[in-house]
């Protein structure tokens, strides 16, 4: 038998050193893209200059009215620079309205209820976006339902409440009713929803974890963004409510917004002592803002980078 040779079999050149160096180009070529700057035009400035001098107009005009006398606040037209009272006017609103009591008050109150809220929302937001059980949806729509409750409904009932319980005009009556709020269980569910990933959950289960060991380990640092959003905001309304702590609380133990009513007493409502309280309560927050808006704000763009 005569064996028939075969074509020898020809094989492809290694074409893995292009692919690669084309591989990497791109890579570069994205990293450029991605790191490249965009520049707005003149318009956007223009407007983002306008929103500013709009949104820091009430508070210099807080400061102009502040530093003048009332008799001068209530001429035609009005200041629009700065006078001499400033300080004289501070210090006579610190001793009148016994600010420094109403703003520890103030700190412990929106402090304990925005670290609260951001704990049970965030918890309850996990559950209402990972978690499988029965009624999951009905409850959801029930705590849904009780932002459609207006919250002077609950007054009467819960005032009483605090009474039986012996925490009227102390600062428990203001904290306790509002642990949690409907609002940030739903902004926490929305953002999980989204941001944390099925995967995760079921590699936490696999790994033998429970659920409270996935929630600290894997939840939180995905929820931080969410979360620092959920404190500031929570914060701020806290530190600004004005109406349940009125009926809750008097002169004796008063917070900020309590204590500045004490300011407008009497026959004569002196307008500069009163600017001068609302630019002391006003205060802590610029300076919460100064301090931790940086850490906020970079950490929302690493949230919605990873998402």
């Amino acid at each position: 038998m005569t064996t028939q040779s075969l074509p020898a079999r020809t094989e492809a050149p290694d074409r893995t050193p292009a692919v690669r160096a084309s591989g990497r180009g791109g890579r570069r070529l994205l990293r450029q893209r991605a790191g490249r700057q965009h520049h707005a035009g003149p318009l956007a400035y223009v407007l983002l200059a306008i929103m500013a001098i709009l949104s820091i107009f009430p508070l210099y005009w807080t400061m102009v009215a502040a530093s003048t006398d009332n008799t001068r606040v209530s001429q035609t037209p009005p200041p629009f620079l700065p006078g001499p009272n400033l300080f004289s006017n501070l210090a006579r609103a610190w001793d009148e309205a016994a600010m420094g009591k109403a703003m520890i008050n103030s700190l412990i109150v929106a402090g304990v209820i925005a670290l609260s809220t951001v704990l049970f929302a965030t918890l309850a937001g996990f559950a209402f976006a990972k978690l499988r059980f029965k009624g999951r949806n009905a409850l959801l729509m029930l705590v849904i339902g009780t932002m459609m409750v207006p919250p002077q409904l609950a007054v009467v009932p819960l005032f009483m409440m605090m009474a039986d319980l012996g925490w009227s005009q102390q600062l428990p009556a203001v904290i306790f009713p509002t642990l949690v709020s409907a609002v940030g269980v739903f902004f926490m569910r929305q953002y999980l929803t989204e941001a944390l990933p099925d995967e995760l959950v079921e590699a936490g289960r696999v790994d033998g974890a429970h659920s409270l060991r996935i929630f600290f380990s894997i939840v939180l640092p995905i929820a931080r963004p969410a979360m620092a959003v959920l404190f500031m905001i929570t914060f701020v309304h806290a530190w600004n409510d004005f109406f349940w702590p009125f009926v809750v609380l008097d002169m004796t133990n008063p917070t900020v917004p309590v204590a500045l009513t004490q300011l407008s007493a009497g026959y004569v409502r002196d307008q500069s002592l009163i600017m001068a309280g609302a630019l002391l309560g006003t205060l802590p927050l610029l300076a919460m803002f100064i301090v931790f808006g940086r850490q906020i704000v970079s950490g929302i763009m690493a949230g919605a980078v990873k998402g």
